[in-house]
């Protein structure tokens, strides 16, 4: 399976925020839109960083101060990112070797999308139950 088929079942509405931005407003963008992360966002459109919920829970642990912080003092900047041909097999063993749960996607150079760990495993899931579900039904007719 590849992530494009992720991409086309759950759409491709991107939440971002730009790295000037203070935590507080990224936290309530993440609140309102029930997601784990956001792609932060240059100028130019293009990804940057990722600002996850546990960047912020990190940060939150060192000090308590953190709300007056901008995006770009906790985001995480080495942004690894995917492509729709991605295989879902591969990219869930790179988000789990590398603990990471949130892959923003690219296409031509395009932010188009983000997927995360949850969104892979519920696609692979679905995957084999269909398969389950033909081979179960394959067995029944062989025996009636």
């Amino acid at each position: 399976m590849k992530i494009q088929q992720i991409l086309a079942s759950k759409g491709m509405n991107i939440i971002t925020v730009q790295p000037q931005q203070p935590v507080r407003e990224a936290i309530a963008l993440l609140s309102q839109h029930r997601i784990g992360a956001l792609v932060v966002v240059g100028d130019s459109g293009q990804p940057i960083g990722i600002l996850s919920e546990r960047d912020i829970i990190r940060r939150a642990a060192e000090h308590e101060t953190f709300f007056a912080d901008s995006v770009a003092d906790l985001m995480t900047e080495r942004l690894i990112t995917g492509t729709p041909q991605d295989d879902t097999f591969s990219v869930a063993a790179t988000m789990t070797e590398r603990r990471f749960r949130h892959l923003p996607i690219m296409d031509e150079g395009q932010l188009i999308g983000i997927v995360s760990i949850g969104d892979i495993l519920k696609a692979e899931r679905n995957q084999y139950r269909g398969e389950i579900d033909t081979l179960e039904t394959r067995i029944m007719a062989g025996e009636a």
